[in-house]
């Protein structure tokens, strides 16, 4: 990525929460070459290669994914194809077009037993399909031995697909009560968030020397700062939230709303790594969830 701005960047997903933000921050680091499940589907190993093998790019930008946790459960052989195996395929495309690769990854990589925020060498656990086919394609990627930046968030949302900010605003229009999980710990992340950083880590490959890519390859955690549980989230939406009523949002345990899949009690990641690599800062995630409210 350090050669002239004459690059091409394949980025798929682009209908998605972060692939949409994408293909907006992404401009004036390349070519952008932005693609849909109609036109790239991580189910579909032989498209992904002729896709990729079509286009040529120096770059693979790839926040395409199963998102669908609970259905994943159920689901098993596309969510492990999309998440596990299409990664590995898209980071051996790279390598022998000699191109880079950036992916996305989870929290769910991570069982929620520790006490404080994760760190990207803690050990792997994973408790549902999820989590597991997420690990799988950060095994892969690594395996390939392809240039890669793997980015771990968390409770992505945004102002389009389906999240839980939407999710909440919907029924918050329908009900006068919530009972919204209280003992689950994370950090909302913003997709706009999630785009910025990606977009200013690879500014920096654009004008670095050759061996930026093998130096800074790995596993990067990347949230918003700070954390909250889901009640707490719901909580400041609808302090936001432009409603002529206003629902009352009570917290419960998430064993009174059971789910397929398990999720982690505790999501805390540190951003530390990615602060000391690329000099770069997430915003608090109640500052990210204000911008956001405000472009709604």
């Amino acid at each position: 990525m350090s050669e002239s701005l004459d690059r091409t960047i394949l980025l798929t997903g682009v209908s998605g929460q972060v692939g949409f933000e994408l293909a907006r921050t992404l401009q004036g680091l390349g070519r952008v070459v932005a693609v849909d499940r109609s036109a790239l589907d991580l189910c579909d190993l032989d498209q992904i290669r002729r896709v990729v093998r079509e286009v040529r790019p120096a770059l693979i930008v790839n926040p395409a994914a199963y998102t669908a946790v609970d259905m994943a459960e159920s689901n098993i052989d596309a969510a492990m194809r999309a998440n596990g195996e299409a990664p590995g395929v898209l980071a051996e495309e790279a390598k022998r077009l000699n191109a880079a690769l950036i992916h996305y990854s989870t929290d769910y990589v991570f069982d929620g037993t520790k006490d404080g925020a994760y760190v990207e060498d803690d050990a792997v656990n994973p408790q549902n399909v999820y989590g597991k086919g997420k690990l799988a394609g950060e095994r892969a990627i690594a395996a390939s031995g392809c240039n890669h930046l793997i980015f771990r968030t968390s409770w992505v949302y945004g102002s389009r697909g389906k999240n839980f900010l939407l999710t909440m605003l919907r029924l918050g229009k329908e009900r006068d009560e919530l009972n919204v999980v209280a003992d689950q710990i994370g950090a909302p992340t913003w997709s706009v968030t999630i785009a910025a950083l990606t977009a200013n880590v690879l500014a920096q490959a654009v004008t670095a020397g050759d061996g930026w890519w093998s130096e800074k390859s790995g596993v990067y955690h990347l949230t918003a700062g700070d954390s909250t549980s889901w009640h707490g989230f719901a909580q400041a939406i609808f302090d936001y939230a432009w409603l002529d009523r206003k629902p009352v949002v009570k917290p419960i345990q998430a064993t009174a709303y059971p789910t397929p899949a398990k999720r982690p009690a505790n999501s805390r990641m540190s951003n530390d790594k990615l602060a000391s690599a690329f000099g770069l800062c997430a915003p608090d995630w109640r500052e990210a969830l204000r911008l956001c409210m405000a472009e709604l």
